[in-house]
């Protein structure tokens, strides 16, 4: 009886909310689905985390292991099924100089740190201000990173000559990949319109390769890169000195690795949220993330995070649930076990084409149409994202693009400060300013330059029912306002301000007018009520 319970909610873990109840809420159909999906994604893993381990200049089992104990983890504790993540090159790219200059057991113990940030993050609840990324961002994050991929694919057609040196595929070798690179991108577009019985990469995968090893093709294998066979991860502790030197060895790396990681893992959790209509998960996608590079770093793993490309595939080929991800790092593992000489034979152009069809699925095509019909400052929001993610890194590319998108807001929020001037109903004599706008850092200036003391009468009434007094700034030229009339010898007062607003606003006892239709909402600012004025700490 125990067993079974284990059982049951083992698979309710795997279970999405609306799958069907049969076998644990996965029916035989939908099992299979996901199964295929996840060695699918195993064999578009094997090249992506070989090529990683060497662009971050270690062993290719030291991304292998990484991708299948991220992936793992990941996959049953993360905030998103169908997510897959494993070793990337977006953090390979940071490793490199931390391994040559100090070794990969540095490296592991970065990672381990890595893990603990992360985790740390997931806890404070810190992965919802992924929200504020906006659409503009979005766009030319999946931009960026399809041309990335796309890249990546061309490295793999460069193959070492006689002297060892890397060099350009030409002659019949180079028009025989980039046949079935094709033919691989056609039965991925054909397989769909036969049969949905097998993910189409998986038979496009499996057709191309018998087909090599058939003919016996010259073309370059998976084996060409490196030997996949390798045994169990063992656990061990990184072989550094564990004192305050390492410390500031490591603590750099491991906060621009767990930024990284934690911002491309949120951003393609956002993405397959949206393929797969699901919300939320994002501190339970970052304590995972956390977790598994945790115990990536004591088992000689290289870290890693969420991979948008393989997330593609899966969610493309079918996988929905918790089981696909599960699957391709059981899958994977297995590979490295039992069956590398088999996967070592695939063809490396089976692997280009399904990733060129990811390419070609994960490009917002619609955003080069959108260019010409949204705002200026949103085309080049997307633009510049995308080149930066090509030229620099996603995490740059992001703060960048968020940086940008807020100084393009404060900047259009700061033209819309103005007044309409009326006498007033009430105080005979009296001039009214209507303030609309959001008063705030932006407009303050231009809110200051809408009043004239020389030229109004005694008393001036200012009526902030339109506008929002939003933080510190605005209380200074508030005030800065209420001098400048004092300086006059004429009389200021203020109407429909929040009470904290009436705290601050203290310089002078006949300032605010008190209403009973004063807003109520709270000033984010700090304030020292003895000094009299506004402060801050």
């Amino acid at each position: 009886m125990p067993y079974t319970n284990i059982l049951a909610a083992f698979t309710k873990r795997l279970r999405p909310k609306d799958a069907p109840t049969a076998l644990g809420g996965l029916s035989l159909a939908q099992g299979r689905i996901e199964v295929l999906s996840g060695l699918t994604v195993a064999l578009a893993l094997v090249p992506e985390a070989v090529a990683f381990s060497f662009v971050a200049g270690v062993d290719p089992l030291v991304g292998l292991y990484a991708a299948f104990i991220v992936g793992l983890i990941t996959a049953i504790f993360g905030g998103r099924p169908g997510m897959i993540s494993g070793a990337t090159g977006a953090l390979a790219v940071v490793m490199v100089a931390l391994v040559a200059q100090y070794g990969v057991q540095y490296l592991f113990a970065t990672v381990i740190l890595m893990g603990l940030i992360q985790i740390t993050v997931g806890v404070l609840h810190w992965g919802k201000f992924i929200r504020m990324v906006p659409h503009p961002v979005m766009l030319g994050f999946v931009n960026g990173l399809a041309v990335v991929i796309f890249l990546a694919q061309l490295e793999q057609f460069r193959v070492e000559d006689a002297s060892g040196q890397q060099v350009w595929m030409s002659g019949s070798s180079l028009w025989i990949t980039l046949g079935l690179v094709l033919a691989t991108m056609a039965l991925i577009w054909v397989t769909p319109k036969v049969t949905r019985l097998v993910p189409a990469p998986l038979m496009a995968i499996g057709l191309v390769a018998a087909a090599a090893i058939f003919f016996d093709l010259p073309v370059p294998r998976v084996g060409d890169m490196a030997s996949l066979k390798g045994g169990l991860p063992t656990f061990q502790i990184p072989i550094v000195a564990f004192d305050f030197e390492t410390l500031k060895i490591i603590l750099p790396y491991a906060v621009i690795l767990a930024m990284i990681g934690l911002i491309e893992s949120l951003l393609t959790l956002n993405l397959v949220g949206e393929m797969t209509d699901q919300r939320g998960g994002a501190s339970k996608e970052c304590i995972a993330q956390g977790a598994a590079n945790t115990v990536t770093g004591f088992f000689g793993g290289m870290g890693g995070c969420a991979m948008i490309g393989q997330s593609m595939i899966n969610v493309k080929s079918g996988g929905r649930t918790r089981l696909s991800g599960i699957s391709a790092a059981i899958f994977l593992l297995m590979f490295i076990l039992f069956a590398s000489q088999i996967i070592e034979m695939i063809p490396l152009a089976a692997l280009i084409g399904v990733m060129f069809m990811v390419v070609i699925g994960t490009f917002a095509w619609q955003s080069l149409r959108v260019l010409w019909i949204v705002p200026r400052s949103d085309a080049l929001v997307i633009i510049l994202v995308t080149l930066v993610t090509v030229f620099a890194n996603l995490a740059t590319a992001v703060v960048v693009g968020v940086i940008v998108s807020a100084l393009v807001y404060a900047w259009n929020s700061a033209a819309h400060i103005h007044a309409k001037i009326r006498p007033s109903e009430t105080l005979k004599g009296a001039r009214v300013y209507e303030i609309e706008g959001p008063l705030f850092f932006g407009s303050a200036a231009g809110f200051q330059e809408l009043f004239n003391p020389a030229d109004d009468p005694e008393v001036v009434i200012l009526d902030f029912m339109n506008s929002r007094i939003v933080d510190q700034s605005a209380l200074q030229a508030i005030e800065a306002v209420a001098g400048k009339y004092n300086e006059a010898g004429k009389r200021l007062q203020l109407r429909h301000l929040s009470h904290d607003c009436h705290s601050l606003l203290s310089k002078a006892g006949q300032l605010v007018v008190e209403k009973d239709d004063d807003p109520d909402y709270a000033l984010a600012v700090d304030y020292d009520i003895r000094l009299g004025r506004i402060g801050g700490h």
